[in-house]
């Protein structure tokens, strides 16, 4: 479980009441806002649905993707939380160049020109130098001649972040890593990026789906394999379909003939 100062334990609390959530669940919605900057996140939440996403001022989405009621909940409490995060100190200070820190990549690298966060994968990128966060290990790469651009993150068993750069796409696994343990910090039994503890994983009855849709990111694209959709692709096109279908442009008899081919899909 992730560690609040006395501020934070309190608020969650009290929010927990408010929103009759348990105070595990509210950690875990308050450390994905963290991570995504006060302004998206993504979850995975029992409480809430399971696996779905927010952004502040735009389209939040959960696994029940009908319930209207439950996006209103789930912006609500986004926003709140992403309040709280604005005006206390909600998390202890851990000194820069630390896993926990929000500068977790090595301080000697100075300040990235991008950084960001996809699941439980975070990067900062630096001239001729990528630092990649994940499972709580700190990798730095040569990014060579790259100049890098955008992100993306592959979907499917093999979960690897892709660059853009002025010769195209390039995958993480591409590029050599620099061996130096100075580099490398492994931290098996730290976890910032998401609050989950041992019951709240029980709660579960499968595991999350990886790679939520990244559509949030306005620099990233998601690639999909081709015969096969993921989970949160396929409710992300069904919620768009039952769009139309309200506007009028599809039929109740195509609308249900469209979503029985994407759930055959999955």
């Amino acid at each position: 479980m992730q560690t609040l100062t006395n501020i934070g334990d309190n608020l969650v609390k009290g929010i927990s009441a408010r929103y009759g959530l348990s105070y595990e669940a509210v950690v875990h919605m308050l450390v994905a806002v963290n991570n995504g900057g006060g302004s998206m996140a993504q979850f995975n939440c029992p409480e809430l649905g399971g696996s779905g996403q927010w952004m502040r001022g735009g389209m939040t989405m959960v696994g029940d993707m009908f319930n209207n009621s439950l996006k209103n909940t789930v912006d609500n409490l986004c926003n709140e939380l992403a309040t709280i995060l604005a005006n206390n100190q909600v998390f202890p200070v851990i000194p820069a160049g630390t896993l926990g820190s929000n500068q977790w990549w090595p301080v000697n690298l100075g300040n990235p020109s991008s950084t960001g966060s996809q699941n439980n994968t975070r990067y900062a990128v630096f001239p001729n130098r990528l630092a990649i966060e994940k499972n709580g290990q700190v990798t730095l790469y040569d990014t060579l001649d790259h100049q890098i651009g955008g992100v993306s993150q592959q979907q499917g068993n093999d979960i690897s972040l892709t660059f853009s750069s002025q010769w195209g796409n390039i995958s993480v696994n591409s590029l050599p890593v620099i061996a130096d343990d100075s580099f490398t910090q492994t931290h098996s039994s730290h976890n910032t990026n998401f609050a989950q503890s041992t019951d709240f994983a029980k709660q579960q009855q499968s595991p999350p789906e990886t790679g939520l849709n990244d559509k949030m990111m306005s620099s990233e694209s998601t690639a999909i394999n081709a015969s096969q959709y993921s989970v949160n692709e396929t409710l992300d096109i069904i919620e768009k379909l039952a769009q139309l279908r309200d506007l009028g442009a599809l039929t109740d008899a195509e609308f249900n003939e469209k979503k029985s081919d994407l759930l055959q899909r999955i």
